[in-house]
């Protein structure tokens, strides 16, 4: 094979791998994250006793799993994979499948929304800190009687994970 052509093959075959890391870099949101309950705001007594989200890119986006132990009762995981592009995509977890929801990003914020019945059931914010290392998300739903509640959480990057799994930052 000639040299210039090996090389040109070899591009080929690495742009792949060059794009993916390039995208992940781009994602701040990626890696993993540990509740931090005493810096979080939920009503009484529903904060979890722990929680952890760890998000990786997948080809058709971003894998969002949660594992929660609640306060009261068994854990619990979460699952979705889901673009930035606001179209729907199904959540499954331990207990099911739980509303869809779609997503949309702008810099460090992205807003996901979660629908029952095709009416908004649920609004999540996620906002980074600029050093990229506490991701607070805010969560506005009903209860039961149609009163808004209001949560807060607030979610410190895992400093054990790999330079890749968080996107490129430390």
């Amino acid at each position: 094979m000639k040299p210039l052509s090996a090389f040109c093959l070899s591009i080929i075959m690495l742009s792949p791998s060059l794009v993916r890391d390039a995208d992940a870099a781009s994602d701040p949101f990626l890696g993993r994250w540990i509740l931090d309950p005493s810096a979080s705001r939920y009503p009484a007594d529903t904060c979890p006793k722990q929680m952890t989200i760890e998000m990786t890119r997948e080809v058709r986006g971003v894998h969002y799993h949660s594992h929660t132990q609640p306060a009261i009762g068994e854990a619990f995981d979460v699952d979705y994979t889901a673009g930035y592009d606001g179209k729907p995509a199904m959540v499954t977890g331990t207990k099911g499948i739980l509303l869809p929801v779609s997503l949309r990003r702008e810099k460090n914020t992205v807003t996901a929304t979660y629908k029952s019945a095709f009416q908004v059931a649920a609004t999540s914010e996620r906002v980074l800190s600029e050093d990229g290392r506490i991701m607070t998300i805010t969560t506005i739903s009903s209860d039961s009687q149609g009163v808004s509640v209001k949560v807060v959480g607030v979610y410190r990057r895992d400093k054990s994970a790999t330079h890749q799994e968080v996107g490129g930052s430390s």
